[in-house]
């Protein structure tokens, strides 16, 4: 695929088997006709953020190209979502499996069910730890700054450890549904 749509999505979960849960997730990115991963980061274990009474989260981030409309992609990442059982009940709560479009090329969309770049992103290390060792040079024009001067303000830095490597095209072929 080339020349489509450049975009970076968040994924998280801290219920069941978190793992499993990361890779159902890349594997229904990966299996959409529409939808090529370019690059994955590694998997960071992260204290949450919000409501703090709950589990830690894996988290990672992966670069795809696409041709799907920005609420395209967003209806395809809420039915996988919905595939692994999430449940939209607790603000900030626990969740098997959660996809957040970070960045759609370098477009500002605000919308009522859809606003990218993703609104709190510049502020959670879970997001931008991951999404600096994939792209260290990307350029935010949102807030005129480098994902490195974006990195250095963070302040929750700590909370992210990483837990994984990164997993690829190889691991792909094993992943379960």
């Amino acid at each position: 695929m080339d020349n489509g749509n450049t975009v970076f999505i968040s994924l998280g979960s801290n219920m069941g088997n978190r793992l499993e849960f990361l890779k159902f997730g890349v594997k229904c990115l990966d299996e959409n006709v529409n939808i090529s991963i370019k690059r994955y980061s590694s998997i960071y274990e992260t204290a949450p953020v919000g409501l703090l009474d709950q589990a830690d989260f894996f988290n990672m981030v992966v670069e795809i190209e696409t041709f799907l409309t920005p609420l395209e992609l967003l209806k395809y990442t809420q039915e996988v979502q919905k595939k692994a059982g999430r449940k939209f009940n607790i603000r900030w709560g626990p969740r098997t499996l959660d996809l957040d479009i970070l960045m759609y090329n370098q477009e500002n969309i605000e919308m009522d069910v859809l606003t990218v770049p993703h609104p709190r992103m510049y502020e959670r290390g879970f997001v931008i730890i991951p999404l600096r060792e994939i792209a260290p040079s990307l350029y935010f024009s949102s807030v005129k700054k480098t994902i490195q001067q974006v990195y250095q303000e963070l302040l929750d830095k700590e909370g992210v450890r990483l837990w994984k490597n990164p997993f690829g095209e190889e691991e792909l072929g094993h992943f379960e549904n």
